[in-house]
């Protein structure tokens, strides 16, 4: 594991101190929880852009095949789904 010197203010590193203390963990621990958390969270907000891109790509070439089945005169089912909060957040990818 590599070391990493940071400069902090002093006020703000006993406060630091004492919180880790409180919760029976080190300012070092602390540290490395969080970096880390922000790491996860980029990578599934990344993830979830990406999915997103993707189904809005295959949305845009069905409402084009369906447009230009109309445009040849065939007949086309309209579908009645839309996006809803539900599809937002609380699909697969957005669970750890």
């Amino acid at each position: 594991m590599a070391n990493l010197t940071l400069a902090i203010d002093d006020d703000m590193l006993a406060r630091l101190r004492v919180y880790a203390a409180e919760r029976r963990t080190t300012v070092n621990a602390l540290f490395r929880k969080h970096a880390g958390e922000l790491l996860d969270g980029d990578e599934r907000r990344r993830a979830a852009r990406e999915w997103m891109v993707a189904k809005g790509k295959e949305n845009m070439a069905h409402d084009e095949a369906r447009a230009a089945a109309r445009g040849a005169g065939e007949a086309v089912q309209e579908e009645t789904w839309r996006w809803s909060r539900s599809d937002t957040y609380s699909a697969p990818r957005f669970e750890r």
